[in-house]
């Protein structure tokens, strides 16, 4: 029996009685981050990241969680459970698994650049690695992280220069933090959606010092918002709600926007392959670190990776879930832009 299955619910351990970040109701869930592909509402209880949880209780309310801190196993029926930084967002977590010696190590989203804000990613030996592949194929290879920051500073001085505003669309977790620190080193007034700035104000709250931001609402004058910053989630994108900044220009952060023809499709001024997910290389250089015996690839090209992995001589498989996407509007999910690209 493997130590972890696939099963219609989601990655579930049958000798601890638990699923990871399973799309389905359960007794108890294991979390990896916030974002709401992997992170749903109804479970009867939760296990995550001491980091992670104020992220839930905002987007899922109060529940019965449990949290513990980097390589601090708890034990469930024999069964060891640890949880190691995955560099993906706040929070974010790869949970290790071991029964009797059996390693297994599932990533749920990860990126192995440091982002400055995430906590590093880290490398786990394992027998079996279950690794998500939303960019697994070669043509996606990004630039530092600095570099990227640079253009958007160099772009918001050219929206200056032509009196308009710099609307970034940016997912609420996870991206919106990621580029306020460099948008603030430009010295001009950063304001936010009520999603960004909600989950901004629960950061805080949790002991994270974060640049200052400015919540826009029916009040704001529109005299402030000449020239600003604006970061909204994807959401906001041609909804009236962005009228109130004309002029603008609006600048895409995904790693889909590595493909050029995604900004023309997305109508958008400018676009930043900015990921909080490997690129194919960091995929492979995961995937090597860890050792493992067997690989399973999971949403995202995951028929690709695992044919190259299986070329490389390194075993592996792909198996098919729902993460990558939104989950049902009826989970009562707060904030449907928290699943990232």
């Amino acid at each position: 029996m493997p130590l972890i299955e696939f099963t219609n619910k989601g990655l579930y351990c049958p000798q601890g009685n638990f699923y990871i970040d399973p799309w389905q109701a359960v007794d108890f869930a294991v979390i990896t981050h916030g974002h709401s592909d992997h992170a749903r509402w109804g479970s009867k209880k939760y296990l995550c990241h001491t980091d992670t949880k104020p992220i839930l209780q905002l987007r899922l309310g109060e529940n019965n969680y449990q949290t513990i801190g980097w390589n601090e196993p708890v034990f469930v029926n024999g069964v060891s459970i640890s949880l190691f930084p995955a560099g993906h967002i706040i929070g974010s977590a790869q949970v290790r698994v071991e029964y009797k010696g059996e390693v297994w190590v599932f990533t749920g989203d990860y990126k192995i650049e440091d982002d400055g804000i995430s906590t590093a990613y880290e490398p786990v030996k394992c027998h079996t690695f279950i690794t998500e592949s939303t960019f697994g194929l070669p043509i996606y290879k990004w630039q530092p992280q600095q570099q990227i920051f640079d253009e958007m500073k160099s772009w918001i001085a050219g929206n200056v220069a032509k009196e308009k505003a710099s609307v970034f669309i940016a997912y609420s977790l996870g991206k919106a933090q990621r580029i306020l620190k460099p948008l603030a080193e430009t010295g001009i007034p950063i304001y936010a959606h009520g999603a960004v700035y909600n989950m901004h104000t629960t950061l805080q709250g949790a002991g994270w010092a974060l640049p200052q931001i400015n919540k826009i609402t029916t009040d704001t004058k529109k005299e402030v918002l000449k020239n600003c910053i604006v970061i909204a989630p994807s959401s906001a994108e041609g909804s009236p709600w962005m009228k109130r900044f004309s002029p603008y220009a609006t600048g895409i952060c995904s790693g889909w926007m590595q493909v050029r023809g995604n900004v023309r499709r997305k109508n958008a001024d400018a676009g930043f392959a900015l990921s909080d997910h490997c690129d194919w290389d960091g995929l492979l250089s995961a995937v090597k670190a860890t050792g493992a015996e067997k690989v399973y690839a999971t949403h995202g090209f995951q028929a690709t990776f695992s044919r190259y992995l299986n070329e490389l001589g390194i075993e592996a498989g792909e198996v098919k879930t729902e993460y990558g996407a939104p989950p049902p509007p009826e989970e009562g999910i707060a904030d449907p832009d928290n699943f990232d690209g």
